[in-house]
């Protein structure tokens, strides 16, 4: 018996295998392919596009990969600290002349909920979707005023 000594996961090859990992349970049907991995149709119903939550002194930031999707096709909802960002993608139709051999652009709706650390001010949030990125700014709320209050007699 004789021991090999393993290099550590380089993150490329983490964030791979987690992918694989991650469409294979969204979808138990995933085939891997010559192509890559995705599914024996290429047809997702959802899917999870990938996001970012960023904090400055001022506000949150959040930026969301949503390429190939209109505006019309996304909503940005915010109850109490709690935001969602959900949307769909149309299947791209092909003409009859075309074969598929393999598909693996994502369609399908998608819903990403963010929990925020803390409140932020509703009335100043702002939302771009530009170059495949939606990205919405979210303005710390202000921190309520202690006072003391006199208790009359």
């Amino acid at each position: 018996m004789s021991l090999i000594k393993t290099m550590p996961m380089v993150p490329s090859a983490k964030r791979d295998l987690e992918e694989i990992v991650d469409r294979f349970f969204r979808n138990p049907f995933a085939s891997i392919s010559p192509f890559g991995v995705g599914t024996a149709t290429g047809r997702n119903e959802e899917f999870v596009p990938a996001l970012d939550l960023d904090e400055t002194e001022k506000e949150f930031v959040v930026r969301l990969e949503v390429p190939g999707i209109p505006r019309e096709n996304l909503d940005v909802n915010l109850v109490g600290e709690t935001l969602t960002l959900s949307g769909h993608r149309e299947r791209v139709e092909r003409q009859a002349t075309e074969n598929s051999l393999w598909e693996e652009r994502e369609s399908g709706r998608f819903t990403r909920t963010i929990k925020l650390p803390q409140p932020v001010d509703p009335k100043q949030i702002e939302a771009l979707c530009q170059d495949g990125v939606l990205t919405v700014h979210l303005p710390k709320a202000e921190p309520a005023v202690k006072s003391r209050i006199v208790i009359k007699s």
